[in-house]
C-alpha cells in the first residue's frame, strides 16, 4: 500500500463530527517505519487534533525522530496543504527542509517541499 493509500485508509476513520472534513496522514520515517494519524475534532475547537500532528505523535512515542516523507487525504474536491500549527511540528521531525508533503483527494495529488510550505522556518 502505498503512502497516499495509507493516509486515505486513515482518513476514513476520522472523528469530525462538526466540520465534517475528514483527513488522513501517512507519516514515513527514516528507519521506514509509517505512522498513520487522523483528525478527532473536539468541541472546543482548540482541542481538536490534526492528522498530521496525529501521526508525528505516534511516531514520536514509537522512538522515532526524523520524517522522510508524508502523504495527507482530504476527501474534498481541492487537496489542502497542512496548517501552520502542522507545518512547524512536521519540520521539527524533519530530515532538513528536504521533505516531500503529498496532498491528495480523489481527483489529484500535489507535491510540496516542506520548505515551500514552511519558508524561513525556525
Amino acid at each position: 500500500m502505498t503512502l497516499m493509500e495509507q493516509a486515505r485508509a486513515v482518513a476514513k476513520k476520522s472523528h469530525s463530527p462538526y466540520s465534517h472534513y475528514a483527513v488522513g496522514a501517512a507519516v514515513r520515517w527514516e528507519d521506514e517505519t509509517v505512522t498513520v494519524g487522523t483528525n478527532v475534532e473536539n468541541a472546543s475547537y482548540g482541542l481538536t487534533q490534526c492528522a498530521e500532528r496525529s501521526a508525528v505523535t505516534a511516531g514520536v512515542s514509537a522512538g522515532l525522530r526524523k520524517i522522510i516523507k508524508v502523504a495527507i487525504w482530504v476527501d474534498d474536491e481541492k487537496p489542502a496543504t497542512p496548517c501552520g500549527a502542522c507545518r512547524q511540528v512536521l519540520h521539527e521531525f524533519s530530515s532538513e527542509q528536504g521533505v516531500l508533503v503529498q496532498v491528495g483527494n480523489p481527483q489529484d495529488v500535489i507535491e510540496y517541499s516542506l520548505a515551500d510550505l514552511l519558508p524561513k522556518a525556525f
